[in-house]
C-alpha cells in the first residue's frame, strides 16, 4: 500500500507541477492534435472536492482530507493480511487523498486540476487531476472487492448450513 500511495503522490505532484509551470490559469493546450476533440490540458484551480464538486470549501476540505488520510491508514492497518488488490485500492485512495491535501496546503485551500475530457457523455465533465482519478478508482475497486468478499461469505454460510 505505501508504494502505491507514494507512486500516485509522485505522479500527481509532477503532473500538477507541469500544468502550473506551463499554463496560465484557465489556459488550455492540446496534448496531441488528433486527441484535441477529446482531451486537452487545462489549468484550473479548484476550491471544491473531487471533480469540482462543492466549490468554495477549501479550508473545510483540508480538515476532511486529513481525516480521510488518517482513516485510510488506520483501516489499512486492520487489513495487514488482506489480498494485494485491496491494499492497492487503499494505496490509490491514500495517494490521491494525500496529493490533493498537499495542494490544499500549498495553494490556500485549492487543488490544481488539468485533465480536461470532452466527449460524449462527458461534454460537461469537470476538469480533474491524477489524485481525483486515483481516489475514484480506489473507491470503486475497494467497493467491488468488499461486495465480492460479502458474496463469498454468504456462499460459505449457505454451504455450511446446507451441509
Amino acid at each position: 500500500m505505501p508504494v502505491t500511495a507514494l507512486l500516485v503522490l509522485i505522479a500527481d505532484q509532477i503532473t500538477k507541477h507541469f500544468a502550473v509551470a506551463g499554463l496560465l490559469e484557465g489556459q488550455s493546450v492540446e496534448v496531441v492534435s488528433w486527441l484535441a476533440p477529446v482531451l486537452q490540458i487545462t489549468h484550473v484551480t479548484n476550491t471544491g472536492a473531487a471533480f469540482g464538486l462543492f466549490r468554495g470549501g477549501g479550508s473545510f476540505f483540508i480538515v476532511i482530507a486529513a481525516i480521510v488520510i488518517v482513516a485510510i491508514i488506520v483501516f489499512s492497518r486492520q487489513l495487514q493480511d488482506s489480498p494485494w488488490l485491496m491494499r492497492v485500492a487503499l494505496g490509490l485512495q491514500l495517494g490521491g487523498a494525500t496529493g490533493n491535501f498537499v495542494d490544499r496546503l500549498r495553494y490556500d485551500g485549492s487543488v490544481i486540476d488539468f485533465i480536461d475530457l470532452n466527449f460524449w457523455p462527458l461534454r460537461e465533465w469537470p476538469v480533474f487531476n491524477v489524485a481525483d482519478s486515483s481516489l475514484v478508482v480506489g473507491v470503486i475497486l475497494l467497493s467491488l472487492l468488499l461486495v465480492d468478499e460479502e458474496r463469498r461469505e454468504r456462499a460459505q454460510q449457505q454451504v455450511a448450513s446446507d451441509g
